[in-house]
């Protein structure tokens, strides 16, 4: 009888008698320790508030170091002609023939875009005459 059913159905019979469980029925929940690296095992509280009272220590070790020797930290001033320089050197959209204006000056770009830039690269645009 139950073939009979089975074969009257089509198949879908065979999905309502069949009494096995569907596999996604059968795995569990992810848990925390699913989403940690393999090395690294879920901390206990006590371990946590230990990290915890580490990391403040080191941030006050720090602002104290900051406190005694201020003169470690201050920002050092860029010199804004070396930054132009720089900027200049290393653009790389730069091409032969390109003009170039500095505080020192308008110069001509005549390197080549094969080679790295040098300040030779750059050449003086001499001002004309009467102006």
């Amino acid at each position: 009888m139950l073939g009979a059913l089975v074969a009257a159905s089509g198949g879908l019979g065979a999905c309502l008698v069949d009494p096995t469980p569907c596999l996604a029925e059968d795995e569990p929940a992810p848990t925390i320790n699913d989403y940690l690296p393999p090395s690294e095992p879920e901390l206990t509280r006590d371990q946590w508030r230990q990290r915890i009272d580490e990391a403040r220590q080191r941030a006050k070790e720090a602002s104290r170091e900051r406190r005694e020797h201020p003169e470690l930290y201050k920002p050092v001033p860029e010199d804004p002609d070396l930054v132009a320089t720089e900027r200049i050197l290393n653009d790389e959209s730069l091409q032969r023939g390109d003009i170039v204006t500095t505080k020192k000056g308008t110069f001509i770009y005549q390197g080549r875009s094969d080679l790295p830039r040098r300040e030779q690269d750059f050449v003086p645009v001499a001002p004309k005459p009467g102006r």
